[in-house]
């Protein structure tokens, strides 16, 4: 389902306000900035969760489970693209006439009156978003944030400024990204994703057009590296915008280039204008230099000097789940990534790639590349099942869970065996199929020798895995105490 922009009033006009699905990664940050402008704010979820206990310490009553008098006094009630229509909390507020917004039209709320910076694109979004927020925040620029993932130097995805920029993580997997007041439209990558809501490329293509075009958009800052994304800028020529093009194309206004590995991140010369100079990133891939050229660009618009920018974004640290480092137990390093598209995967497996090879160097051992995947949606396994196929011949080891349904009806004949008898076909070195995710932790355990590098990749609650391995790990007799 796509949704359609509404007028808002704001943040501070909506009442006492619920969340349903508090804990969700796109509701909880947003909740955290309504309770911490002192809005009274209660939130439930079908599970309890860290982001659930963390809401309530910065004063969100929370509920586990879902019940029609949870609604409390809310005069407005937030939810998400994921709750079901026969929600009995959302059947109440109905019942009720209260206010009704997506979570979406809870974030414009708060943007009122600011300048936004709403951060687009297939892949990419957090990190970005992420880095930018840290940017702005480590230059002084004191900005109001809210990320898709908690920043892994806080644990936190969102706060609120006194600066005058509000950067947010636009969601275009249902058009969320139309409602934002946003000055400064930032677009990574435009590829095929979503179908089951834009039906078919094209359409998915139109929407970040949609987005880049809206009123309030006097900035573009897009990246011509990636086909779809270049496309729309050269689209984009002629209309009543400033468009800044990043990457490492020779056309590109903020350009990368000169690009090395660096430790465990990269580094490379990056170029505006007359102003050039090395930026060294902690996290590593060239995916995460074009992600900050995209945070430069911003920080440039925003008034940052080239070397403010450039500092600043030198020690971002990283987002909880992007190639996030679990644990180095044993001779065998664990990372986790929410990669859960094709191409996302592709990045991330080639950054692991390079740090399986850079990080036995001293060692002089010879580490395999252990790949652990969980398919997030029917639809999308449906969509994508050959190319996830196919870019697991990047590792050594394929692990494949079964797919994580999250919201959708199961699809008769959709498992992840799908994906199996992809990399199948398309020559994976090794293929396992796990089907059970509890199961995972022992099986990569059985797998892996000391030098190998496993990276858990998907959306879903693969996440749980790296933890679990750890322990297993920590039991080795040749495991060394941390």
């Amino acid at each position: 389902m796509l949704l359609k922009p509404i007028d808002v009033v704001p943040a501070d006009q909506v009442g006492p306000v619920h969340f349903i699905a508090a804990g969700g990664s796109g509701m909880s940050g947003i909740a955290r900035l309504y309770a911490e402008l002192g809005i009274p704010t209660t939130g439930s979820d079908q599970s309890d969760s860290t982001a659930l206990r963390s809401l309530e310490r910065v004063g969100v009553t929370t509920y586990v489970g879902h019940a029609a008098e949870q609604v409390g006094d809310a005069k407005t009630v937030v939810v998400s693209s994921a709750i079901r229509q026969d929600n009995v909390e959302l059947a109440e507020a109905r019942r009720r006439g209260l206010r009704i917004w997506h979570r979406s039209a809870a974030l414009a709320a708060l943007m009122v009156g600011k300048r936004g910076v709403s951060v687009a694109g297939t892949h990419g979004k957090t990190t970005t978003t992420a880095m930018t927020a840290v940017m702005l925040s480590e230059a002084g620029a004191n900005p109001s944030y809210v990320i898709g993932g908690p920043l892994s130097t806080t644990g936190v995805s969102s706060a609120v400024g006194t600066g005058s920029a509000f950067v947010v993580e636009a969601d275009e997997s249902d058009a969320s990204f139309l409602q934002y007041p946003t000055e400064i439209a930032v677009i990574t990558n435009v590829e095929a994703d979503h179908l089951v809501n834009w039906g078919t490329p094209e359409a998915y293509a139109d929407g970040f057009r949609a987005f880049a075009t809206r009123p309030t958009v006097q900035h573009v800052v897009i990246n011509v590296d990636d086909a779809g994304s270049r496309t729309l800028a050269d689209e984009l020529v002629g209309e009543a915008k400033h468009i800044i093009r990043y990457g490492e194309s020779e056309d590109a206004d903020v350009r990368i280039t000169d690009v090395e590995a660096h430790g465990n991140g990269v580094a490379a010369t990056i170029t505006y204008g007359e102003d050039s100079g090395r930026i060294v990133l902690q996290v590593p891939g060239n995916h995460n230099l074009a992600n900050a050229s995209a945070a430069y660009a911003v920080g440039r618009l925003l008034g940052l000097s080239h070397d403010a920018a450039v500092d600043a974004l030198g020690r971002f640290e990283g987002t909880l789940r992007r190639f996030q480092l679990i644990t180095d137990t044993a001779g065998i390093r664990v990372f986790d990534d929410y990669a859960h598209h094709p191409t996302e995967i592709r990045a991330a497996l080639t950054a692991a790639r390079r740090a399986t090879s850079a990080g036995n160097e001293a060692t002089g051992l010879s580490g395999r590349l252990i790949a652990c995947f969980q398919p997030h949606l029917y639809s999308r396994t449906v969509d994508f099942a050959d190319e996830f196929g196919e870019v697991m011949t990047l590792a050594d080891i394929a692990v494949i869970n079964d797919v994580c349904g999250a919201r959708e009806d199961p699809i008769p004949g959709v498992t992840g065996e799908l994906v199996v008898d992809a990399a199948v076909k398309h020559g994976a070195k090794e293929v396992v199929y796990v089907k059970e995710k509890y199961d995972l932790p022992a099986a990569l355990n059985d797998i892996a020798h000391p030098g190998d590098l496993i990276i858990t990749l998907g959306c879903g609650d693969v996440t749980i895995v790296g933890p679990l391995l750890a322990k297993l790990l920590k039991e080795r007799p040749d495991a060394e105490a941390p």
